[in-house]
């Protein structure tokens, strides 16, 4: 088999995994390109991306453009002559940048294309309640997610699982799949094809702050979907009302019974023992969560941390 020459592009610990997985292959990585260092936290401390520190530390050609178009970066991905450029969680691409090796250009996406196109794939696939997922190669073009697909790996969507360990069992999946297609290009043994067109497809727009609030008015499982899909990160999240004291809480992690009541949805029934959220067909129980200024904890822990359990609210 061909060993391929590789110039890799990503960002963080999803693409790290792929970038090791080539490095450990047949194939070799000729250059690796990154964001540049950013300060992060209250001290503002620069930091590197994952993808970064692998490549640092396996002396890997690094590159951290400010702009993918400068003429000086692609001038040095011309020189290094790659057969192939790797895509995994980076930023769009130019098509000044993407047609330079002589095969082409990949990307590796965490759904089964063309479902659950764009930034938050996985999130979505557990949102929505999907039994199934998987990841996807494909090569790329000037729109989003939609170029012929390579190779396609699936996986099953296990019943309670949140983004977290969804995330981490994907990243594995891809990073063999990334292997799996380099392999088949050096040998020549992909075909490639066009993505169907779905009728209604299923999106995996980006997600921000004002799409995390958690809406009880919805039916359990509707609810139960929604923060495992959001959990560990950005994490579903409710306003928690203790008298005039309105702070956010983060709910990670909970259980729910579907029954018959008379309960206006968001109302709650709250004691020493328990927490109970009502919804539009039952109750949902939180099990772990985050209240504004506090560290996460178990439902106990947050449970004892209250003297009176009088007007306490949820934004319903």
């Amino acid at each position: 088999m061909k060993n391929l020459k590789v110039v890799f592009f990503g960002t963080p610990d999803f693409a790290k995994a792929s970038l090791e997985a080539i490095h450990n292959s047949k194939h070799t990585v000729v250059g690796v390109v990154t964001v540049a260092d950013k300060p992060t936290g209250r001290g503002q401390k620069m930091t590197s991306s994952p993808v970064k520190n692998y490549a640092v530390e396996n002396n890997l050609t690094l590159f951290q453009p400010e702009k993918l178009r400068n003429e000086d970066f692609l001038n040095a991905m011309k020189n290094l002559d790659a057969d192939v450029f790797v895509v995994v969680a980076f930023r769009m691409m130019p098509k000044v940048l993407f047609q330079l090796p002589k095969l082409g250009t990949f990307n590796l996406h965490g759904s089964l294309l063309p479902d659950y196109r764009g930034a938050a794939p996985i999130n979505y696939a557990l949102i929505n309640g999907d039994e199934k997922t998987g990841v996807t190669t494909f090569f790329i073009n000037e729109k989003i997610d939609e170029g012929n697909i390579l190779l396609q790996s699936e996986l099953d969507i296990e019943a309670n699982e949140n983004a977290g360990s969804l995330h981490d069992r994907l990243m594995v999946l891809g990073a063999n799949l990334v292997v799996k297609t380099l392999d088949g290009l050096a040998e020549n043994s992909i075909v490639e094809r066009p993505q169907k067109e779905a009728e209604h497809p299923k999106n995996a727009f980006k997600i921000f702050k004002e799409d995390l609030k958690i809406q009880w008015q919805n039916p359990c499982r509707v609810i139960h979907n929604f923060i495992r899909g959001m959990s560990p990160y950005p994490c579903a999240f409710t306003t928690l009302t203790v008298g005039n004291d309105k702070k956010s809480l983060k709910i990670y992690s909970g259980s729910f019974e579907i029954f018959n009541h008379n309960k206006t949805a968001g109302s709650i029934d709250i004691n020493k023992n328990e927490f109970k959220i009502y919804t539009e067909d039952g109750f949902y129980l939180p099990s772990e969560l985050q209240l504004e200024g506090k560290k996460r904890m178990d439902v106990k822990s947050f449970l004892n941390g209250f003297q009176s359990f009088e007007n306490i609210l949820i934004d319903g």
